[in-house]
């Protein structure tokens, strides 16, 4: 019984990853062409920012960019704790 789920759970599994390769781009194929013009066309004017770069990161992922800082701060800081701690 446990051999014959395993086999199931691995044959499924090896069908979800054909599925996937599957459905890949070729190398080098860009996924959003239209999200990429947008930016290149409308960066500058909508955010103020020269570089397109700054303007993308900055302003339109302004949260998430503000989400991977607070996580990053917090791991900073838990590492100057616990290394704080083995010092003692």
């Amino acid at each position: 019984m446990n051999k014959t789920i395993v086999f199931v759970a691995y044959v499924v599994f090896v069908a979800f990853l054909f599925s996937v390769a599957v459905g890949l781009r070729d190398f080098g194929e860009p996924v959003f062409d239209s999200m990429d013009q947008y930016f290149l066309n409308h960066g500058q004017s909508e955010t103020g920012a020269n570089n397109i770069v700054t303007s993308v990161v900055f302003d339109y992922r302004g949260f998430d960019t503000l989400g991977e800082a607070t996580v990053l701060f917090a791991a900073v800081s838990g590492v100057f704790i616990v290394y704080r701690r083995l010092k003692k």
